[in-house]
């Protein structure tokens, strides 16, 4: 049972959340975007090792609205964003639920340096409306929200911050070990930072270097602590995109994970998607960042064990 004052707090915390998803809708109308509503029940998730989809009935969840939206690109919608829920199985901690609030948005023509700016200009825009001008207080942490924002290539913040290459990781398979114990806690807090440039088999779905194959242009960007988002420029060919599924699906099997059905129709649709970019935010953790709440408990209506 939950104190008047926990009720209380979280009672202001979810009008905040309400002002905050206004305003991020008036964001996105203010330079033409659409807002679309895709199906949360899909036939196939996007295959990826490390993201369980939760079933219902011969179908699926969705982990992310990525798929139906790249397919209106490829119909010829060229701005479009959508906040929804999304389902991720095994995933439950302070910042973590299995079904959680997502912005998701899409341009045609942009590349991840582009979606990069306009989260910047995003979420400074929600920080202004909100009364915060320049900056906001996070956890006793105070974080200048003043352009430009930190850019640090992840080789460099494995070089800087982490006990190991990123190479090394990726051999011991410790990337994940590494990044959420050695880097990510080194982070930079007064200021928000862009991870960018990911290893290529840590981006199942993001166009590759053409300078460098080996990484691909996907960013995630940190603020005062808490990892908000994930955005790449979009691979758009069906045959490269399809041999990484396979690649993903069977990694999955032999982890021993449910092995997921290729997502035929989406992957038609590529041959028809132009160059674009896109970026993946999560609402719940946006909105911990503006109400100073530690845990994601403090910014929805119920956790899983109030229902």
């Amino acid at each position: 049972m939950k104190s008047l004052k926990n009720l209380c707090h979280v009672r202001e915390n979810l009008i905040l959340r309400s002002k905050i998803i206004k305003e991020i809708r008036n964001f996105f109308a203010s330079r033409d975007y659409l807002e679309v509503d895709t199906p949360v029940r899909i036939p196939a998730p996007a295959p990826e090792e490390h993201i369980d989809a939760q079933s219902s009935g011969n179908w699926f969840l969705q982990t992310s609205p990525e798929l139906c939206m790249k397919r209106l690109l490829a119909e010829g919608y060229p701005r479009i964003y959508q906040i929804c829920k999304v389902f991720r199985q095994k995933e439950r901690g302070r910042r973590h639920l299995p079904e959680f609030s997502l912005l998701e948005w899409y341009v045609q023509g942009a590349s991840y340096l582009n979606i990069m700016q306009q989260t910047e200009e995003m979420i400074r825009y929600v920080a202004q409306t909100l009364g915060c001008r320049d900056s906001i207080l996070y956890q006793n942490q105070k974080v200048d929200l003043r352009p430009p924002w930190l850019k640090i290539s992840l080789k460099e913040a494995f070089e800087t911050f982490a006990s190991v290459s990123m190479e090394t990781a990726l051999n011991e398979n410790r990337f994940d070990e590494i990044m959420i114990f050695d880097i990510e806690p080194k982070l930079p807090e007064q200021k928000p930072v862009f991870l960018y440039d990911y290893p290529a088999c840590r981006a199942a779905l993001a166009r590759l270097k053409p300078e460098n194959p080996n990484l691909a242009e996907r960013f995630e960007l940190y603020i005062g602590g808490l990892e908000l988002c994930n955005g790449f420029t979009e691979l758009k060919d069906p045959v490269e995109q399809r041999e990484r599924f396979e690649r993903e699906l069977h990694h999955r099997l032999i982890s021993g994970k449910p092995v997921y059905p290729m997502p035929e129709k989406f992957l038609e649709s590529l041959k028809d998607m132009p160059p674009a970019a896109g970026n993946a935010m999560g609402i719940d953790r946006l909105v911990m960042l503006f109400s100073d709440a530690k845990s994601i408990d403090e910014v929805v209506t119920f956790t899983p064990e109030q229902l």
